[in-house]
């Protein structure tokens, strides 16, 4: 399994961002990632605390980091053009010698949209444009030259994309989500990288769904990558432990929590991490880890190095 960790953007320092980025540069991990926020996004979070744009600061992270993949988990559709998007993470690719991953979901926290004045539209219109961008930019990564696009909400006239991609291969899509009738049948259509959240048993019936989406669509399942979204926290302690599961799954059965979310110690952690792979996880990448250089270290040496 390959493993990467989202950096987190609010109530933190940029200091304390490139500290931790330049810790998982140098160990075992395979990927940074920021979140697409402009607010704090959990409810228990200081709205009024620091939050840092997730594009502008990936950006920053690849200039301080040679060897980690980088992304968004995820951005929102709702925020950018998507041939902006494109663009943007085109450019990231060129300036960190083809380390980009792009990164896009449908949005949903909608007191950003209502603080900033964004359109926040139903569901439906959210997902029908998810799809239309992701077959945009797909087309955008992959042409070899101009590119003409006439859908219901974007359009593209003879528009030139230059560069592409760095490396051989274009720049992967990740469609983040888990909505079982539009969202992974998006990525089934114009995605490389599934990324969901759950128990590890959830985990494999949404790849058994992404399968049969695939093999509709005419798409070889092996494609693309799967990857778990979970919360993580090292902590030896059982009775904190078991306090922070509460908190992040206040409505599942306490043998459900234990059994299913990666927040315990190190050996706890890994037999969760072992079950994902059972379930057809490739990967993990893992949020809510404080930005201490520290405790990445001790994820990558306790956590990690089981899987070498």
């Amino acid at each position: 399994m390959k493993f990467g960790a989202q950096i987190p953007g609010n109530n933190t320092t940029w200091d304390a961002m490139v500290a931790v980025a330049k810790t998982m540069d140098a160990g075992r991990w395979e990927s940074a990632w920021t979140f697409d926020h402009f607010v704090p996004p959990l409810a228990f979070m200081d709205e009024s605390g620091d939050c840092l744009e997730g594009w502008m600061a990936l950006a920053g992270l690849g200039a301080v980091t040679t060897r980690l993949r980088l992304g968004t988990v995820v951005t929102g559709n709702t925020y950018r053009n998507p041939a902006l998007l494109a663009k943007m993470t085109a450019t990231l690719d060129a300036m960190t010698g083809g380390r980009a991953i792009l990164g896009i979901g449908a949005a949903w926290h909608v007191r950003e949209h209502e603080a900033y004045g964004w359109d926040f539209p139903s569901i439906k219109e959210r997902s029908d444009r998810l799809e239309e961008a992701c077959e945009l930019i797909r087309a955008l990564f992959r042409a070899d030259g101009p590119v003409n696009f006439q859908g219901k909400y974007y359009r593209l006239d003879n528009a030139p994309f230059a560069p592409r991609h760095t490396g051989p291969n274009p720049i992967p899509i990740m469609v983040g989500g888990g909505g079982e009738k539009r969202t992974l049948r998006t990525l089934a259509k114009f995605g490389d990288i599934l990324n969901v959240g759950g128990s590890p048993e959830d985990f494999a019936r949404k790849v058994d769904i992404l399968n049969q989406h695939c093999a509709d669509v005419g798409r070889d399942p092996s494609e693309i990558t799967k990857t778990a979204f979970s919360v993580l926290v090292l902590q030896d302690d059982e009775a904190k432990a078991e306090g922070l599961r509460e908190r992040f799954a206040p409505n599942a059965a306490p043998e459900d929590r234990r059994r299913n979310m990666t927040i315990g110690n190190a050996e706890h952690i890994v037999g969760v991490l072992r079950r994902y792979q059972e379930a057809g996880a490739d990967g993990a990448i893992f949020q809510s880890i404080p930005n201490n250089p520290r405790l990445y270290e001790r994820i990558n040496d306790e956590i990690l190095a089981a899987f070498d």
